[in-house]
């Protein structure tokens, strides 16, 4: 290895430790966001139960659906990639309805 090559390297790292820092940020408001629309959901969650609706809302994951994969568009994200993001999250939130509506699960207690 010559001089130069470790030279590059060396500034290839520092530029992969930079964009790897960014990541780890994007990541941290991911989780925080995440957190805030679950608090937001267990108050959907909430409502529903006290007045017996059903814990999914079928038409609206399907409204949701084609909003989030338009916006996946528009950001340059692979739009099934939205879509299954949104599928994950909305079991997980239909599961904590569910529990909420003492329909199962280990949340029956609340």
């Amino acid at each position: 290895m010559t001089d130069g090559s470790i030279d590059e390297r060396d500034a290839a790292m520092s530029e992969l430790l930079g964009i790897r820092s960014s990541i780890d940020n994007i990541d941290a408001a991911l989780i925080h966001l995440l957190a805030e629309r679950f608090k937001f959901t267990q108050q959907v969650g909430r409502l529903k139960a006290e007045h017996g609706l059903p814990p999914s809302d079928p038409e609206r994951e399907k409204r949701q659906i084609a909003r989030l994969r338009a916006l996946a568009v528009d950001a340059h994200l692979d739009p099934a990639f939205a879509e299954k993001w949104f599928n994950f999250v909305v079991a997980e939130v239909i599961q904590h309805h569910e529990e909420l509506a003492g329909n199962g699960g280990p949340g029956d207690g609340l």
